[in-house]
């Protein structure tokens, strides 16, 4: 032991090994014959009974447990530039060539996400280093509407780092393209080199300022304030680009000649050692000049043997890095594609090592195709292992030499094709690929000679690197190294998830959904559920209900999928949303195989949906947009949705408001004939009380809205009025879209759960404000609180959802003529979408279609003919193709006719049954008689109160045996 300690020797138990260096700067190895042997430890009471029965033991004593510490004064050449090596960075950096910029995609708004909650250890950490990058000006206090949360992670000394979740502003960024070096084009500069220094720059990121006016969008939330950095930080999508783009232009004289750069890693390489000195002398007098800082201790100098990129490389040529191949070597076999991707992945980072690794691991990325089953058998397990123990024993692969004597060696067969780069009798690199679909038939020949293109292709458009790298800069802050990335990305225990919503689920679905499971799973019915293998996949949970990547599997068997997706669809609490938007409510608690397509299918055949959904149609004009809000109601949208059945209380109009910025809105029921000055006092009530006061409001030209009553409110608050021009609904296109949803809704609850329209009023905000919204990507409350809303159902996980299309974003660019066949059910077009005939006595939230019925020929190219009931009589039976709807319901449950009155031009009739009271309005100069009116609706009775001349003139039969009893308001 003390010759060890006397000649600085390193002893490594765990691995057995003992490592000397010599003064020549090369390392002496010495290891054991049993390397495979793994440390043991044993107790006090078992050591004492081995040294009893005559067991040599060595007891080795830690006399020092600190090695000498290196010093820059003690290097040679480095000694001689100490300023480049601080104990930190000295403050904010000086301009440079290159500044950091944040280009965001066309409007892209604000996004402030709540802070996440911490630990009192984290929050004592985050006080401490915004302290510290305060006092070295890298941060200073914000008043941006940006604002991403914090989080911490542990680093391997035990400290912690923090972290920005740049992750929503990222998406909003445009990538920049510049791009990262080529590994293969690294190491082919490093041939005949032998001695190496490698220098790593302390905070790399932070040593590059930010454009002062991209400043804002780098701001972050915490518990002690709202900040913004002056320098580049960590996590932001483009930071690896841009620093890259820096190192490129400061090193450009000697780049590629003795030094190469990956982002802030920079490598120093000499064929001799008085070389070695001249390149290093320069390097460090560049960084010098530029003001460019390094952490010394991550530093190495004069070094034969380096670790750069995951591999390590010294004049005998490129080896693996071991430590990675400790990791390969304990591996576990995947379960899932995902986890066959990442260890392809990998394994693909070294594949130059591997001679025809794509035909080894061919079974390996059979299971990652689309639509492949996924089945683990003996072919995939054999690949696995081969890949394992060709990387863990993979050869030393020279370096090239010059641009002479190279050979290539191709080989190809039916399975793929392989090549081999040699010179000199020595192995350069391994490249192979699987073969395409189309390139299967081809002859001999053709594959021989693809195989030599396929190397100089993949010489020139490898993209590994950049595909890797990408995963890393959006979750991982930091400089991008894709060998750590694809090994912190292996999922060894599968993640806890979190769910941000209480639920209650009901014990009498679970036990029938666990009756079902083992109903399926015999072998008479196990053929009907289409499992494609994905059966030993399931994971029974202790009550015995089995489990499909933690969702409960529903089984074809007993017909609880038609069970879960009507209560997904049909409940009061949904409101018939669309296709993707129940897919997204379902998904996260249950799971069946193919259940995206079955939703799909499920939706498209309701026959509510058919008939309530509005057809929207491409408009003239291109779309002039106002500008996007910087915070919550600070501009809204308003409007009303007038001439609606009047209900019990007197309702006959809604008032629809929504915040531009959240889409969150309010579903306020008044009346017609309301004044302004009512109107302004519920709009303080329930507007400016709860959000404050907006900035502007957008509206049509509205007699309320253009009144000297209102224009001198919102004066007096400072609200400025955007009024639209006359007839051009779109200038408020949010509102108007909002009133087609909502009416939609209205429409589905009178149908499916009968009842006045004001009853489901707060449902149906309830149930908008906590959709999905595809333009904010998230629930309207969700970002206007920053957080999900709670849920009362049992199948729903998130949010509530809504019933209304997907809006679209962009208008078709090509349309094709609908066809129908004979025989074909359609369904009719009754009313146009502005239409305020009654249905019944629903008026505006009557069905858009009757049927479905039959066609029965085609007249023409776009007219059809139906086979129309006895109670449409009056009606023509040919219709333009405009008027029908394809039907693709199943159901036999339709709107009856009888309880529809419709004229010749498919207008709906109405048709009282009787006068139930009198009543005199007064006026100002005069008084107007009026009669409550009975409706033949079918749904309840339902009651409006309509002016006595013009009822008497349209139906003189209901004054004949009426009572005569009248009052006066």
């Amino acid at each position: 032991m003390d010759w060890l300690s006397k000649n600085h020797a390193e002893v490594v138990c765990f691995e057995k090994k003992v490592r000397i260096l010599l003064p020549n700067g090369e390392t002496l190895l010495v290891q054991g014959e049993k390397q495979e042997t793994k440390l043991k430890i044993v107790n006090c009471m078992k050591a004492r009974k081995y040294l009893k029965k005559g067991y040599c033991a060595f007891l080795a004593q830690v006399v020092e447990d600190k090695l000498e510490e290196r010093r820059v004064e003690n290097i040679p050449i480095v000694r001689d530039f100490p300023e480049v090596f601080p104990e930190d960075l000295p403050g904010i950096p000086p301009p440079r060539q290159v500044e950091f910029r944040i280009d965001l995609v066309p409007g892209a708004a604000p996004i402030a996400k709540s802070p996440y909650r911490l630990a009192p250890s984290e929050l004592q950490e985050l006080s401490d280093q915004l302290q510290e990058l305060l006092d070295k000006g890298f941060i200073r206090p914000s008043f941006s509407p940006w604002g991403a949360p914090v989080l911490f992670v542990k680093k391997k000394d035990g400290t912690f780092k923090m972290c920005i979740d740049y992750r929503e502003l990222n998406k909003l960024t445009i990538k920049n393209r510049y791009p990262l070096p080529r590994i293969d084009d690294l190491f082919d500069q490093l041939q005949g080199s032998s001695y190496y220094s490698k220098i790593d720059l302390r905070s790399g990121y932070h040593q590059l300022r930010i454009q002062e006016e991209d400043i804002p969008k780098t701001a972050f939330r915490t518990r002690y304030g709202h900040y913004e950095f002056l320098v580049m930080p960590f996590g932001l999508t483009n930071a690896p680009a841009v620093f890259m783009d820096l190192m490129n232009r400061v090193c450009k004289p000697y780049l590629d000649k003795f030094v190469i750069v990956f982002i802030d890693d920079i490598l120093i390489y000499s064929r001799t050692k008085e070389d070695h000195e001249r390149h290093l002398a320069l390097i460090l007098e560049l960084l010098k000049n530029e003001k460019l800082y390094a952490k010394f201790s991550k530093c190495e100098f004069w070094i034969r043997e380096v670790h750069f990129l995951g591999h390590v490389i010294n004049e005998k040529g490129i080896h693996v890095d071991p430590s990675k191949v400790e990791a390969i070597k304990n591996w576990e076999a995947p379960r899932t594609p995902t986890e066959i991707r990442q260890f392809l992945g990998l394994a693909g980072y070294y594949r130059r090592f591997i001679k025809n690794f794509s035909k080894i691991a061919q079974p390996l990325t059979a299971l990652t195709k689309k639509d492949a089953d996924y089945i683990w058998g003996d072919e995939q397990r054999s690949a696995f292992q081969m890949l394992k123990h060709r990387l863990c024993s993979a050869p030393i692969l020279s370096l090239p030499e010059g641009t002479e004597n190279f050979v290539v060696y191709c080989d190809a067969s039916h399975q793929g094709l392989g090549c081999v780069l040699m010179q000199k009798d020595k192995v350069i690199a391994y490249a192979s690929r699987q073969l395409r679909e189309n390139e299967k038939g081809h002859t001999t020949h053709d594959l021989e000679l693809g195989a030599v293109k396929e190397l100089n292709m993949r010489q020139r458009r490898w993209i590994e690197l950049l595909n890797d790298y990408d995963c890393e800069i959006r979750y991982h802050p930091g400089k991008a190294n894709v060998v750590a990335d694809a090994l912190s990305r292996k999922e060894r225990v599968k993640p806890l998830r979190v769910r941000a919503l209480g639920l209650t689920i009901h014990t009498s679905l679970t036990t029938h959904i666990r009756l079902a499971q083992q109903e399926a799973l015999k072998d008479e019915n196990i053929k009907n559920e289409s499992m494609r293998g994905m059966v030993n996949q399931l994971e029974p949970k202790p009550d015995g209900t089995l489990y499909f990547m933690n969702r409960v599997w529903v089984p074809h068997t007993g017909n609880l999928r038609e069970l879960v997706l009507d209560e997904a669809h049909k409940s009061k609490y949904s409101i018939h949303p669309g296709a993707d938007k129940m897919y997204k409510d379902i998904r996260e608690l249950y799971w069946w195989p193919n259940m995206k397509a079955n939703i799909a299918t499920y939706v498209g055949k309701c026959l509510t949906c058919s008939k309530v959904k509005a057809e929207y149609q491409k408009p003239s004009g291109l779309l002039q947009q106002p500008e996007i809000p910087q915070w919550k109601w600070e501009q809204i949208s308003m409007d009303f949705i007038t001439k609606l059945p009047k209900t019990s209380s007197g309702f006959d109009t809604i008032w629809v408001i929504v915040d531009r910025l959240t889409k969150s809105a309010h579903f306020l029921p008044i009346k017609e004939t309301d004044r302004t000055e009512k109107l302004a006092r519920i709009y303080i009530k329930e507007i400016v009380s709860r959000h404050g006061v907006p900035t502007s409001i957008i509206s049509d030209r509205d007699g309320r809205f253009i009144s000297r009553v209102w224009r001198s409110l919102q004066k007096a608050l400072g609200t400025r009025l955007d009024m639209s021009t006359a007839y051009h609904p779109q200038t408020d296109g949010q509102s108007e879209r909002t009133i087609q949803t909502l009416e939609d809704m209205l429409r589905a609850c009178v149908i499916d759960f009968g009842g006045s329209w004001d009853v489901h009023l707060p449902l149906a905000e309830f149930s908008y404000n906590n959709s999905y919204h595809t333009s904010i990507k998230a629930a309207p409350f969700e970002a206007l609180y920053g957080r999900k809303c709670r849920s009362p159902l049992c199948w729903a996980e998130e949010r509530l959802k809504i019933a209304r299309d997907r809006q679209k974003s962009y208008a078709d660019l090509k349309r094709k003529p609908i066809a129908f066949q004979v025989g074909d059910r359609v369904l009719l077009k009754v009313a146009p979408w502005k239409g305020v005939v009654r249905f019944g006595k629903r008026g505006k939230l009557n069905p858009r279609y009757v049927g479905p019925f039959e066609i029965l020929a085609r007249v023409g190219l776009v007219a059809y003919k139906l086979k129309l009931p006895h109670e449409l009589s009056n009606v023509h039976d040919t219709f333009h193709v405009s008027n029908l709807k394809k039907c693709l319901s199943d159901e036999t449950l339709i709107i009856p006719l009888e309880e529809i009155h419709i004229d010749s031009k498919l207008n709906f009739v109405e048709e009282p049954v009787g006068i139930e009271d009198w009543k005199v309005q007064k006026l100002r100069r005069s008084r107007v008689k009026l009669v409550k009116v009975r409706w033949n609706s079918k749904r309840g009775p339902e009651f409006t109160w309509e002016r006595e001349d013009q009822m008497k003139r349209k139906y003189p039969h209901l004054f004949e045996d009426a009572p005569t009893t009248s009052s006066t308001r």
